[in-house]
C-alpha cells in the first residue's frame, strides 16, 4: 500500500524488546549498496535470481516517481501472475520462471488497483477519485459525477490474453484493498470484503453513503467494511449485501511518536518555512511544528477574500487573518483523537481495516485494521464477527495479516510511515515499522514477538514491513514478505518468540541522493517460486536454494504442493501430497533440532533410499520402518514431528488410488 500516514509521520514526509529479532554478527553485505534504477548494486542470500524483468513503459514509474504508473500487488492463476499498476494490470505467463513473457496488459487508471482472481474472474479495486468507470484516462474533475468508479471492477478472463470488464460494484468509500472470500458451504458464490480509506462519497453520486459519525448517525458509512457477493453464474449482477461494523465498541489507541531524525528535519523544515513567510502550526496529536503547504492554504485564503467581497490577489490582512485562525482551522481539521500527548500519536480512530486475510480452512480472518489488529469468525460470510482485538503501542498502522499453515499463529505488519518513507534506518527502533508476532491460545491472541530486517537501509529508501505469504516448508512457519527498498526477506517464524531470517535479496537505492518511489511491493510464494512486484522496475522472481537453514528435501517437498490460484489475502492451507523428498524434510529437521539420534537418522535414511529404489516392492519395508519409530518417541525431544515423519512414511507404504 501507499497511503498518506498519520497526520504528524504525513507532514514529516514532506521534508524528504524483548523477542526483537536479532542482526547477524559481521558486516551485512546489505549495507552501502551502490544505487541506481538498472545498474543498483544488489546482495542476495540463499536465493537464486531467477529473472528480472523490466514492466513496458506504460507501467514504469522509475526515477520519475510517477504514482500512476507503479507497480502494485500480485494475484495468481494457472500459469500466470497478474501484477496490478496504477495505471492498469499486467499479465504475465510464468511457464518458465526465467523468462516470464507479458502475454496481455489493460490500461485503467485508478489508485492502486488491488488484484484479486477467483476462476474465470478477476477483481480489482478503485478508490480515487479519478477512477472512470470506462477505465479511460483523463480523470474526473467534477465533485459528483455518474462517470466514477470507486469500488470493485469486475472483470471475465476466460480468455486471458483479453479481460473483460463485465461490471463495477460502486462502494461508499471505494476499495483500497479487498479480499476474496470462498465460502466452502457456498459453491454458487464468492464474497468480497472491501476495506477503503478514502472519504465518504456524496449521497449525490452514490445514494446511502453517510459521513457522520456513528454516535450521531447508526446508518453512517464509518467503522464499516463492505461485503459484496458475487453470483458466479452471472457476476454482472454482483451487489453490496451488507456493511458490517466490526469496530463497535474498541477505542482509539496510542502509538510512538515520529522518530527523533524526522523530528529534526520537520524542525528544520519549520524553521526554514517562517524565514520565508510560510504557515506553521502545531500539529493537535504530536504537537510538533508542522508546515502547511499550498493545497491546505490557497483555499483557506480564497475563503477570507470571498468573505469580505474582494478579488485578485490576497492583502497583507487577509494573510494575516489567516495566520490568526490557523491553529484553529487545523485542530478542527485534524483533531479527533484523544488529548495531545507529548511524543503519543493516537493511533487511526478505527474506522476501517486495511487489508483483511481470510483463512476459509479453520474459518477465521485477520482483520489489520488501523488501530488494531483484529480475530474474525467468518463463518457467516456475510456478517464477520469479531472475537478478539489487540494494539500496541509500537505499531503505526496495522497493514496486513497471515496465519501459519495451523491457524494456531497471526503475525500482523506495521506500516509505518506509510510506505513512502525511510523507517528502516539504523536510527529507527527495531519495534517500529516491525511485524508483531501473536499466538491463538483458546480464541484469544497472545503477543510473542517482533521481527524486522536486520539490515539498515538508508535515508533514501522508503522501507517498512509490507506484503508477504507463506511458503509450504512441511513442519515449519516460513515467510517471504517484501519490505518495499529494504527487498525481500524470507523469515522463520516456527518459534513464536524467535524468528529468524534465513534468505533475502536486497538493491541499493533507485537514486542515492534523494528518496525516490521503490522497491519491493509484495513477494509471495507460488508453485516452487517467489515473486516479486517491484514499484519502479518491474518483476522478479526468485527461488530457494539450500543452506544451513533449509534442506533440498525441504525445498524438494514444498514444490509438491500445487495450487490453482492464489490471492495472498484468501489464504489457502498447504497440503502435501506423499513423497519421499516429504519424509526426508522431516528427517533433516529432526537431525536439526538434535531430536533424534545421529545413527537412527542414519538408519532412517538408508531405509527410505533402499525402498525408493526397489519401488513397489519396497512398501513393505517401509511398514517396518514406521513401525520402528515407536520406540524412538518417547526420548525424542519433538514428538509431534516423529509423527509428522512416521506418517509420511506410512503414507508412501501405501498404494495410491488411480
Amino acid at each position: 500500500m501507499i497511503r498518506s500516514a498519520s497526520f504528524a509521520a504525513a507532514l514529516v514526509a514532506l521534508a524528504a524488546c524483548a523477542g526483537v529479532s536479532k542482526k547477524p554478527a559481521g558486516p551485512d553485505p546489505r549495507i552501502g549498496l551502490k544505487g541506481g534504477l538498472v545498474d543498483a548494486g544488489s546482495a542476495v542470500s540463499n536465493l537464486k535470481v531467477m529473472s528480472t524483468t523490466q514492466s513496458p513503459k506504460e507501467y514504469l514509474g522509475g526515477l520519475s516517481g510517477d504514482f500512476a504508473r507503479i507497480n502494485s500487488d500480485i494475484a495468481f492463476t494457472g500459469n500466470y501472475a497478474i501484477q496490478g499498476n496504477f495505471n492498469g494490470l499486467q499479465i504475465w505467463d510464468m511457464s518458465n520462471p526465467s523468462k516470464p513473457v507479458m502475454v496481455s496488459s489493460y490500461l485503467c487508471p485508478a489508485s492502486q488497483n488491488d488484484i484479486s482472481v477467483y476462476r474465470n474472474l478477476l477483481f480489482m479495486s478503485s478508490e480515487g477519485t479519478s477512477s472512470r468507470l470506462d477505465c479511460g484516462p483523463g480523470g474526473i474533475a467534477d465533485t459528483v459525477s455518474k462517470d466514477r468508479v470507486r469500488g470493485i471492477r469486475i472483470f471475465d478472463i476466460a480468455n486471458i490474453k483479453a479481460p473483460k470488464l463485465i461490471a463495477s460494484v460502486q462502494t461508499c468509500r471505494g476499495s483500497h484493498t479487498h479480499t476474496v472470500l470462498e465460502d466452502p458451504r457456498d459453491r454458487d458464490n464468492v464474497y468480497i470484503y472491501v476495506s477503503g480509506s478514502a472519504g465518504i462519497r456524496s449521497p449525490n453520486e452514490l445514494p446511502g453513503c453517510v459521513s457522520e459519525r456513528p454516535d450521531s448517525n447508526p446508518n453512517s458509512s464509518l467503522w464499516r467494511i463492505e461485503v459484496i457477493k458475487v453470483p458466479l453464474a452471472n457476476p454482472a449482477e454482483a451487489a453490496v449485501v451488507s456493511r458490517a461494523n466490526i469496530f463497535a465498541d474498541l477505542k482509539v489507541q496510542a502509538s510512538h511518536g515520529p522518530a527523533e531524525a524526522d523530528m529534526a528535519v520537520a524542525r528544520r523544515m519549520a524553521d526554514s518555512a517562517r524565514k520565508v513567510g510560510g504557515f506553521v502550526a502545531k500539529s493537535p496529536t504530536s504537537g510538533n511544528d508542522i508546515v502547511l503547504g499550498g493545497g491546505f492554504i490557497r483555499p483557506r485564503i480564497d475563503s477570507i477574500v470571498k468573505a469580505r467581497g474582494g478579488t485578485g490577489a490576497p492583502t497583507a490582512a487577509d494573510t494575516a487573518a489567516l495566520r490568526a485562525g490557523l491553529q484553529n482551522i487545523v485542530d478542527r481539521v485534524f483533531a479527533g483523537g484523544p488529548a495531545a500527548v507529548p511524543g503519543v500519536t493516537p493511533i487511526s480512530v478505527n474506522r476501517q481495516c486495511h487489508d483483511i486475510t481470510v483463512y476459509p480452512a479453520v474459518g477465521l480472518a485477520g482483520g489489520a485494521c488501523e488501530g488494531h489488529g483484529l480475530l474474525l469468525d467468518i463463518s457467516d460470510p456475510v456478517n464477520p464477527r469479531r472475537i478478539g482485538a489487540v494494539s500496541d503501542t509500537n505499531f503505526a498502522y496495522w497493514h496486513s495479516a497471515t496465519f501459519n499453515n495451523d491457524g494456531t499463529k497471526i503475525l500482523f505488519s506495521d506500516e509505518w510511515g506509510g510506505g513512502t518513507q525511510a523507517k528502516c534506518r539504523a536510527s529507527d527502533k527495531k519495534e517500529w515499522g516491525a511485524d508483531a508476532i501473536f499466538e491463538i491460545v483458546n480464541g484469544k491472541m497472545e503477543f510473542r514477538s517482533y521481527y524486522k530486517i536486520s539490515a539498515p537501509q538508508t535515508a533514501q529508501e522508503n522501507c517498512v514491513a509490507h506484503n508477504g505469504s507463506l511458503i509450504p516448508i512441511p513442519g515449519r512457519d516460513v515467510m517471504v514478505q517484501s519490505w518495499y527498498q529494504g527487498g525481500i526477506s524470507i523469515f522463520d517464524w516456527t518459534d513464536a518468540r524467535n524468528p529468524k531470517e534465513i534468505a533475502y535479496f536486497d538493491r541499493g537505492p533507485l537514486d542515492s541522493l534523494r528518496l525516490v518511489l521503490g522497491g519491493s511491493w509484495s513477494a509471495y510464494w507460488y508453485n516452487g517460486s517467489i515473486m516479486s512486484s517491484e514499484i519502479a522496475r518491474g518483476l522478479d522472481v526468485f527461488q530457494l536454494t539450500p543452506s544451513e537453514f533449509v534442506t533440498q528435501n525441504e525445498i524438494d517437498a514444498s514444490n509438491t504442493v500445487k495450487l490453482s490460484y492464489l490471492n495472498a489475502q484468501g489464504q489457502p492451507k498447504f497440503n502435501w501430497p506423499p513423497s519421499y523428498p516429504l519424509a526426508r524434510a522431516y528427517v533433516d529437521q529432526l537431525e536439526r533440532n538434535k531430536c533424534l539420534a545421529a545413527g537412527r537418522i542414519s538408519a532412517v535414511r538408508k531405509g527410505l533410499a533402499d525402498a525408493e529404489k526397489a519401488g513397489a516392492p519396497g512398501r513393505d519395508a517401509l511398514k517396518v520402518l514406521a513401525k520402528s519409530l515407536d520406540a524412538d518417541m518417547a526420548g525424542s525431544c519433538d514428538m509431534p514431528k516423529m509423527k509428522k515423519l512416521q506418517s509420511a512414511i506410512q503414507d508412501l507404504s501405501t498404494p495410491m488410488v488411480p
